[in-house]
């Protein structure tokens, strides 16, 4: 028997989401594609408004009245990101685009700099493809050496294989905290604590954590550390890279221009103090406003809260799922409460593409994705050309699992009756 909360998280929130409220194909639309991107609270939209209705201005240069106030709204704004993930400075926190650029930065900068031939790289074979291209690139012109931590027969991170590859010749671990397709939560304190017997630096891909729960770099002691506001309530065209400071101050400029200088000569330029030498030209201003906007929506709520309604969430779809015969869910399995893996379900089912159960389940108002999910070494080692992947957030409610399975059962008989 399963048995749901009496109070949902999303019965308080649901309201503050404007676009939840509409009809798709003339059926309530049902939004599980948030580990793609997430829908944006009225608080973030208002934001974002004002702005540009009432203090459109570019920042820390103009001395009038409408700059100032975008300045304090801006920088405010890192304020908040930096106590959102406990960095101990706001110097810390650099903007970026969103996540892939930010680890670019980190990659052309610190990796060019310090990386040479026969170093290694250690990844794993669920990273995203923003944490494999920018460093095979770096591989390619530094001649260093990158290494894939394989999976468990469970589908997990396989520590004893990735403390098999950890050396004196490791200088960096990159690897995603919450995998985007496999679901599971990887065990990062420990990664990071093993890769530090060998110095070796860590960065850690946090886009699909950052929204679901709490996150604490200190604690974790990572190195880097990427985000990407689009997932986490805010707009796209922001993210941002944290950085232990004087790392950051170690590693050289990223792009040259306006705003990252301190003083330009015809014949060199001197740079400016973080976080500033890493933004170079006018940046996303509204964007990283409706980020700070975002992080006060989602601390007003409480990330420990978030955590544990989507706990059940989870522990409820996993449970539904099972009944659906020839369905494969890829990643890890959560306990009975729904702990160990994140709130999404990538999978397949026997027979069937994913791309048309995904068409199918759009014209019942429901939305999830297909494809490879930016994995697609990982669906290789699955021998799958793609998966459809359903995935949850706070808003979501345990009615909209039922209407999905119902949909997706619906959705399976029709394929396998055409194929009788």
């Amino acid at each position: 028997m399963i048995v749901m909360p009496t109070k949902s998280l999303a019965a308080e929130v649901r309201d503050d989401f404007p676009i939840l409220n509409q009809e798709v194909h003339g059926k309530p639309l049902i939004y599980f594609d948030n580990a793609a991107t997430s829908q944006k609270p009225q608080a973030v939209l208002d934001a974002l408004m004002h702005y540009y209705t009432s203090d459109n201005a570019n920042v820390h240069r103009g001395i009038h009245s409408l700059s100032s106030r975008a300045t304090d709204a801006y920088e405010g704004a890192r304020d908040k990101v930096a106590k959102f993930i406990n960095a101990t400075s706001r110097d810390e926190i650099v903007y970026t685009r969103n996540a892939s650029e930010a680890i670019n930065i980190v990659a052309y900068t610190w990796g060019l700099a310090n990386l040479t031939a026969g170093d290694e790289i250690i990844l794993s074979v669920m990273e995203h493809h923003s944490n494999i291209v920018p460093w095979q690139m770096i591989a390619e012109k530094t001649e260093a050496v990158l290494k894939y931590v394989q999976l468990t027969n469970e589908e997990a991170f396989d520590f004893e294989h990735y403390e098999s590859l950890l050396s004196e010749r490791t200088k960096l671990v990159s690897v995603v905290h919450v995998s985007n397709t496999l679901g599971n939560i990887n065990p990062v304190e420990a990664i990071i604590k093993s890769a530090r017997r060998f110095d070796a630096k860590v960065l850690i891909d946090a886009c699909q954590s950052l929204p679901h729960m709490p996150i604490d770099v200190q604690a974790m002691d990572c190195d880097w550390l990427v985000g990407s506001g689009h997932k986490m309530c805010a707009t796209t065209g922001i993210g941002f890279l944290y950085g232990k400071k004087e790392i950051l101050e170690a590693m050289p400029p990223f792009l040259g221009g306006g705003e990252m200088i301190s003083e330009v000569y015809f014949d060199h330029s001197t740079y400016g103090e973080l976080p500033h030498k890493f933004e170079a030209g006018t940046p996303a201003i509204g964007e990283a406003i409706a980020l700070g906007a975002a992080v006060d929506y989602l601390s007003g709520i409480g990330m420990e809260r978030i955590q544990t309604y989507e706990a059940e969430l989870t522990a409820y779809l996993f449970k539904k799922l099972a009944d659906i015969p020839k369905l494969k869910i890829y990643g890890q399995q959560p306990d009975s409460k729904g702990h160990g893996r994140a709130a999404l379900a990538a999978f397949n089912v026997e027979g069937i593409h994913a791309n048309d159960l995904a068409t199918l389940l759009d014209h019942e108002g429901v939305a999830i994705r297909s494809g490879h999910h930016c994995t697609q070494p990982l669906h290789r080692l699955f021998e799958a050309s793609g998966s459809a992947r359903a995935s949850l957030y706070f808003y979501n409610t345990f009615a909209e699992i039922d209407s999905f399975v119902a949909a997706l059962k619906e959705t399976i008989d029709f394929f396998t009756s055409m194929a009788e």
